[in-house]
């Protein structure tokens, strides 16, 4: 029996992921700020028949530090809102998913519920969530609601180190299950639109759900109703012991960050060892694609003035050589990866046009889309409502 085809996201950041992106001959930085670039790196995505797209986003600008804005002015700084580009380039796209980034350590989770449940209508059963959360004293200084302790380096490998870390994935833990209630609490057939009667909505079909933590006091209930996908699907990124257990509990899809297959599949076991046998799990790569992929980093080096370093393995080489690394770390217990375009749209077409066929060619890819929805893609099932049936 032949493996299942693989998962293929690309996560798009800016001009891409080298901080000197925007320096490539093959960027267009005078297009960042506009509908149109982002639109037309989604259509790209959809050409390669990808099963989604991710989009960045933070509370505060770019910054190469932990401990606040670090001055550089020869690096992309700025960039939009992650919700609304995903919510404008929702009707210029038909099949791909759009995931984009929204945190829970400054965002109410009511908000958040409505928000991705429009997203949900308006990409008719498309959207996702990469939850994030901001452990950044910077962040909190745009809120004054909270403090946050000054980051450190020795915060950077894992965030264990940082004992804020840990209230932070329980508070993000809480927003997720308040996000799926809200998502829940209508019941699918709630809207009645009887124009004879005079009944538009079944009230008994709407639920409070009377969410008590330590952290939120939320009575529900939404005022979108229930998403095409009942549940969009929840995705995270997790580096380490702590984001992997937010991630076994609150996600259905989870990128880590190994650097070869042995370590892909110590990190895969360990995810479903905590109670993630069902989630999805997604390596993420950086990758630079192309004859010329590494005299074209090196380039990027020299004008950054420092070697590009990632959480994440670096690739460059060529389309084949991707294809060939991608299948030798699937059988460590993957079922997909996240691909970081180092330059755009430079190396999002070489993964769509040079990639995807390379892929398809070894019967390792789809060749047309069979599903509508990003749950679809997949082959997550749409979820029951957790309230259908009971009764006010």
């Amino acid at each position: 029996m032949s493996a299942a085809p693989l998962h293929l996201a690309v996560a798009l950041d800016g001009a891409g992921w080298h901080p000197a992106a925007w320096r490539d001959p093959a960027a267009t930085p005078k297009t960042l700020f506009t509908a149109a670039y982002w639109a037309g790196l989604a259509a790209e995505a959809e050409h390669g028949l990808l099963d989604f797209v991710t989009i960045e986003d933070t509370l505060a600008l770019q910054t190469t530090r932990l401990d606040g804005p670090d001055g550089r002015t020869d690096q992309v700084r700025g960039r939009f809102d992650a919700v609304l580009v995903a919510s404008r380039i929702a009707p210029l796209t038909g099949r791909i998913g759009l995931v984009p980034t929204a945190t829970t350590t400054h965002t109410e989770p009511f908000h958040l519920a409505s928000a991705l449940s429009t997203l949900d209508y308006v990409s008719g059963g498309r959207a996702g969530w990469r939850v994030q959360v901001s452990g950044r004293r910077a962040e909190a200084a745009h809120f004054g609601r909270r403090d946050i302790p000054e980051l450190r380096p020795e915060h950077a490998g894992a965030v264990e180190t940082f004992p804020v870390f840990q209230e932070l994935f329980d508070e993000a833990a809480d927003s997720v299950e308040v996000v799926r209630r809200l998502w829940d609490s209508w019941e699918d057939d709630a809207e009645i639109r009887d124009v004879a009667t005079g009944r538009f909505v079944d009230r008994d079909r709407l639920h409070y759900i009377d969410f008590e933590g330590p952290r939120f006091s939320v009575r529900g209930p939404s005022i979108v109703p229930r998403p095409p996908q009942g549940q969009p699907p929840v995705t995270a990124l997790a580096h380490s012991r702590l984001p992997y257990e937010f991630a076994a509990r609150s996600a259905d899809v989870v990128y880590i960050t190994p650097h070869d297959a042995e370590q892909a599949r110590a990190v895969a076991a360990e995810v479903r060892d905590l109670g993630g046998g069902e989630l999805k799990i997604f390596a993420d790569l950086v990758v630079f694609v192309g004859e010329d992929a590494r005299d074209r980093k090196a380039r990027l080096d020299e004008l950054d003035g420092a070697e590009y370093a990632s959480d994440a393995a670096i690739f460059t080489g060529t389309p084949g050589e991707l294809a060939d690394l991608l299948l030798q770390w699937r059988g460590a217990g993957l079922d997909g990866f996240r691909l970081r375009p180092a330059v755009l749209p430079a190396d999002l077409t070489a993964i769509t046009r040079g990639l995807v066929p390379e892929l398809q060619r070894r019967d390792a890819f789809r060749r047309a889309y069979g599903a509508a929805t990003l749950r679809g893609h997949l082959g997550l099932p749409r979820p029951a409502g957790r309230y259908a049936g009971s009764r006010r």
